[in-house]
């Protein structure tokens, strides 16, 4: 068995009127898990940073750029027998400004803005739900023993 770190999930919240609000992709029909909502993912392209990763996945599926950008103390993790691996996925968050539109990729085929508990119901796995949490106490309740590392995004924008 191998364990691989090939892969990101980058979770973009908004502020609105009653509070954060989470973007929510739905899969497309052509694509391994259709019609599973989720955060942005995406594949580690050879010699790109996961943050690099991140940044270049959230314009490529959602045409967006982040006002701020952090590193969840978090990891995801999954297991695929296919390929006898298990998937170690960094997470992050991404701050977008209120009245942004959202140009979604052909990857999906809808999206949404969802509160976190809204958030939660529809996305299929427990870590993905954590990282909501996770994200919601540190903005929401200021726990200072939670410790998100801002990214400096401008040493990263010249390579994208």
């Amino acid at each position: 068995m191998k364990i691989i770190s090939d892969m990101i999930e980058l979770n973009i919240f908004r502020i609105g009127k009653d509070g954060l609000e989470y973007l929510l992709l739905k899969r497309s029909d052509k694509d391994i898990y259709p019609g599973l909502w989720q955060m942005v993912t995406g594949h580690i392209d050879k010699n790109e940073s996961a943050v690099e990763t991140a940044l270049r996945e959230l314009k490529e599926e959602t045409g967006l750029f982040p006002m701020h950008l952090w590193v969840v103390p978090n990891v995801n993790s999954f297991y695929s027998a296919d390929s006898d691996c298990v998937s170690v996925i960094p997470v992050f968050v991404a701050q977008v400004d209120e009245e942004v539109k959202v140009t979604i990729s052909d990857e999906h085929t809808e999206y949404l803005w969802r509160t976190a508990a809204e958030t939660k119901k529809l996305l299929a796995w427990d870590g993905q739900r954590k990282s909501v949490e996770l994200i919601e106490e540190y903005f929401l309740n200021e726990l200072n023993y939670l410790q998100f590392t801002a990214v400096k995004m401008e040493s990263f924008l010249k390579k994208i």
